[in-house]
């Protein structure tokens, strides 16, 4: 699994126009699910993520993670996280999950996620979304349950 995960002060991902997900103070998570994914990734990604310390404290350092500060988050599939951009001009998404698999590991991320008390929202899998979001700071940071960047 991979996910750009983004610390936001809102994000909102629509759908034809239509609010399906949105936030205030927390964190967008893309996340990508690639074809050999088990649920092991998914635990390790749920854990990890919800406990990076990518929130400021009191003194200004990022010292603190979403379950500290109540944030939320808003997860959306990104299957062109697995892009492979090395040979020509195109993409190639061959170690991207099929969509059955890569929307079951998601939905489990996502219960992962609200398992551990945070308030989560998503898109629409499969769907064409908009995704708004205020990126504060910025912080963007790279996670992946394979390696290490």
């Amino acid at each position: 699994m991979r996910a750009v995960v983004q610390r936001v002060s809102s994000a909102r991902v629509t759908v034809g126009g239509e609010a399906v997900g949105e936030i205030g103070q927390g964190m967008c998570v893309l996340l990508g699910v690639a074809g050999d994914d088990t649920d092991a990734d998914v635990a390790y990604m749920a854990r990890k993520i919800v406990g990076l310390r990518m929130f400021e404290d009191d003194e200004g350092k990022m010292n603190r993670s979403l379950a500290e500060t109540g944030g939320a988050m808003l997860v959306v599939s990104q299957f062109t996280l697995f892009g492979d951009c090395r040979k020509g001009r195109r993409p190639s998404f061959i170690t991207a999950a099929p969509p059955e698999l890569a929307d079951a590991l998601y939905q489990a991320f996502v219960e992962a996620v609200r398992g551990q008390g945070i308030r989560v929202e998503t898109g629409r899998f499969q769907a064409m979304m908009d995704v708004a979001l205020v990126n504060e700071g910025p912080v963007t940071l790279l996670v992946d349950s394979r390696k290490t960047f």
